[in-house]
């Protein structure tokens, strides 16, 4: 909550703050949060206008999650921007009201963060991600490449070559036919 008490009505005029606030809840679901206690930064610009109150500004915080590829964990900044019209009491319903000469940026903030969240987030952007047969993590250094399961199907062939014996019997097809 800001207090806006000395600009409210008061067009043209503007007030700036910098605080920083513990996250109330985990902000988030899936791979990555904001946890509850993260410190977001808020740097804010409050400016009267004739229908409200306009804030504008920004919001960092450090989200925890774990890599979509390979599972392990990961921290990776959040930064976003955010801008609003806390509009006066009134007849008309609003999203965001001033409250008591106060404006409270929870939900502006809170609705910018998550939104901002990777839906997939990965520790690396080239993360080569966990092998599919062993679910043991890969690595670029690895350098060599797992041989393609045999499908039972096909095994009595794995031991096909292209290689023939000259000497061996062939089966010719000949044209009998006279023209």
């Amino acid at each position: 909550m800001l207090p806006a008490h000395d600009i409210v009505r008061r067009a043209g005029e503007m007030r700036e703050f910098t605080l920083d606030v513990p996250a109330p809840e985990k902000w988030g679901e899936g791979l990555v949060a904001i946890p509850e206690g993260e410190t977001i930064a808020v740097e804010a610009r409050l400016e009267s206008v004739h229908e409200g109150i306009l804030v504008s500004g920004t919001a960092d915080a450090t989200a925890v999650g774990v890599c979509g590829r390979c599972l392990t964990d990961i921290t990776e900044p959040v930064e976003v921007e955010f801008q609003e019209l806390f509009a006066y009491p009134g007849e008309e319903a609003t999203d965001f009201e001033v409250q008591d000469d106060h404006v409270d940026l929870e939900t502006l903030v809170r609705d910018a963060m998550v939104l901002s969240l990777p839906f997939q987030p990965v520790c690396q952007p080239d993360c080569p991600g966990l092998d599919p047969v062993t679910g043991e993590r890969l690595t670029e250094s690895a350098g060599t490449e797992q041989p393609e399961p045999a499908d039972e199907r096909w095994a009595a062939l794995q031991d096909f070559t292209t290689d023939h014996d000259d000497d061996a019997p062939r089966l010719v097809a000949r044209n009998t036919e006279e023209s």
